[in-house]
């Protein structure tokens, strides 16, 4: 595939291609995010902290990992009895979740749409709830704020 032609994310092979982030249950998110800042150096925000790092395929383009403590017990990571889930990184997801619906693979809801990517959840073979977006970095990039590099 010529590299230098622009193409849409239909025009993509559906699949993964990274990791988009990591999301735990904790006691005290607040404090857990208080003590990754102060020993171990991440920037933090409202949800945990952006790891930024670069597009091995396109260099000039700056990606994103989120790390996020959920409260424990929260119901996002429903229907799902892990304290864990990770959020994969995705190119074409429509395809890819319509892959994985003829593959019998349980979808638990609709691609949600937002500026900065789309999302949809599914279940694997152990149980785990898993996060897939398509993301569109730019935006995150435009919005600006610490990132952990």
């Amino acid at each position: 595939m010529n590299q230098n032609k622009k193409s849409d994310s239909s025009e993509l092979e559906p699949k993964v291609t990274g990791i988009g982030g990591i999301f735990f249950f904790s006691e005290n998110p607040e404090k857990t995010k208080e003590w990754y800042a102060q020993h171990l150096g991440l920037k933090v925000n409202q949800w945990g902290s952006s790891f930024e790092f670069r597009n091995a395929n396109r260099p000039d383009e700056i990606n994103y990992l989120q790390w996020s403590p959920f409260q424990k017990g929260s119901e996002y990571f429903d229907p799902s009895k892990k304290e864990f889930m990770i959020n994969y990184r995705v190119q074409n997801i429509e395809a890819l979740i319509k892959k994985l619906k003829a593959d019998g693979v349980q979808v638990l809801d609709e691609i949600a749409s937002y500026d900065y990517g789309k999302f949809v959840h599914i279940m694997d073979a152990e149980g785990n709830k898993i996060e897939l977006w398509e993301p569109v970095d730019h935006v995150f990039t435009a919005m600006g704020g610490e990132t952990t590099k």
